[in-house]
């Protein structure tokens, strides 16, 4: 088998069979394939795309390409959850607590954040005393006694997808969706899951910019899992708007508790809600998702959900006490307010220039070195569809500098129209 036979294969549209996928993957991530070849069949499947064979295929290959992580000391279904990015999303915090309270051990592996999206590790190191690196008995132990545990992914689990991302990245060959689907799924498939459940965000602060996209990208992942004997379910949601009032690290903390004491933003509370009554039914905890969704309320209503995420806090080594008293939460020094140009209403709110304002001022990172200021943040104070009169306040930049291009770029994200716009929904589609 030679790699350029298959380079050939691909560039003249014919399908690769499992066995020389499997070729690929091996002698790529050993050395013996160069970048320049691997480049070439990228870009052949970026334009010529592959079947659904082929996508399962590949997922299976990256998947045990290195390290994978052995779930069965753990009681019950294993059910994880993944979202493909987005501006103020927290849910994982959210949904995590929820489905761990009716029993539904949920063992997960997160990023970091990098450009505009947050990643959740940087979120939870926000809380004092918080670890995110446990050893795989404390990982093992803390999902079968609190029912849920979050760490940092191994470094040796999927090298094929991290040194293909990177080539893909290189190349401007990431906006393939047969290489989008099989780097999500294969990472969820190493990670040990049973079932799956997938957040596609949708909109202008999310990769997927239209639903026919994330559509397409959902139905190959549910494809995906399904051929890999794992039960799966694609949420499509909105990110034409950051997610909830609240983008940056110990901001979205703070949100999140929030949200777990009933207080949340409607949306953020729904999709949060949709994901875990979701996870939980594929848990096997419930026979259908009317049921789960009314039992994850009660939770919330009842003080449930927001003590076992004191309860997951406190297992990782973190400090409670924030939960009761938000401002033992890191505290930036200046607050700066962007109000609003004229009288009207907010037409729209471009949640990637929102997204890049919080990482310019500090909360996220341009390179995977860059540090993170957990206090840095923003306040979204008007949403979509809000009447505004001149000189109210938009949103509120909590920072550590004078950043006038962050506050430059705020102003920049709202549009204000003369006639009121209708919020969309957050939920667009569930495939499963």
């Amino acid at each position: 088998m030679r790699m350029i036979d298959l380079i050939h294969k691909k560039r003249n549209n014919e399908s690769l069979s499992k066995d020389e996928i499997g070729f690929i993957i091996s002698n790529y991530v050993s050395d013996n394939i160069p970048d320049y070849q691997m480049s070439a069949l990228s870009m052949a499947i970026f334009f010529n795309g592959m079947n659904d064979d082929e996508v399962a295929n590949l997922t299976h290959a990256m998947a045990f390409s290195g390290e994978t992580v052995d779930l069965s000391p753990i009681k019950g279904i294993k059910v994880d959850k993944h979202s493909s990015g987005g501006v103020g999303d927290k849910t994982s915090l959210i949904v995590l607590p929820l489905v761990a309270s009716v029993g539904v051990p949920v063992a997960k592996m997160s990023g970091r954040g990098l450009g505009h999206t947050g990643g959740t590790l940087d979120k939870l190191e926000a809380i004092e005393g918080f670890k995110i690196e446990l050893t795989n008995k404390e990982f093992i132990d803390n999902v079968n006694n609190v029912g849920m545990a979050l760490v940092g992914q191994t470094a040796n689990l999927v090298p094929a997808d991290k040194k293909l991302y990177g080539l893909r990245d290189a190349t401007s060959t990431v906006d393939s969706i047969p290489l989008i689907a099989s780097s999500i799924m294969s990472k969820k498939i190493a990670s040990g899951a049973d079932a799956i459940v997938l957040d596609v965000k949708v909109g202008s602060g999310a990769f997927m910019k239209t639903i026919e996209e994330a559509r397409k990208l959902g139905s190959i992942m549910v494809s995906i899992g399904k051929s890999l004997n794992r039960n799966t379910v694609a949420v499509l949601s909105n990110m034409d708007e950051p997610l909830g009032h609240e983008v940056g690290n110990a901001n979205e903390i703070m949100e999140v508790v929030q949200v777990l004491k009933g207080q949340g933003e409607k949306k953020l509370t729904e999709l949060s809600l949709t994901l875990a009554s979701h996870m939980a039914v594929l848990g096997g905890k419930f026979d259908s998702y009317d049921e789960a969704y009314a039992e994850m309320s009660k939770l919330i209503e009842n003080g449930q959900a927001i003590n076992k995420f004191k309860e997951f806090i406190t297992a990782q080594g973190g400090n409670p006490e924030f939960v009761d008293n938000l401002d033992k939460l890191p505290q930036a020094k200046n607050h700066f307010e962007i109000v609003s140009p004229k009288d009207g209403y907010v037409g729209f709110i471009d949640a990637e220039k929102i997204g890049l304002a919080a990482m310019m001022a500090g909360a996220g990172r341009k390179t995977k070195a860059d540090p993170i200021d957990h206090s840095v943040g923003i306040t979204l104070k008007a949403k979509t569809g809000d009447k505004v009169a001149k000189g109210d306040v938009l949103a509120i930049l909590h920072c550590n500098s004078e950043d006038s291009e962050s506050k430059t770029l705020i102003l920049d994200a709202y549009e204000i129209s003369n006639e009121q716009i209708e919020s969309k929904d957050i939920v667009f589609d569930v495939i499963s």
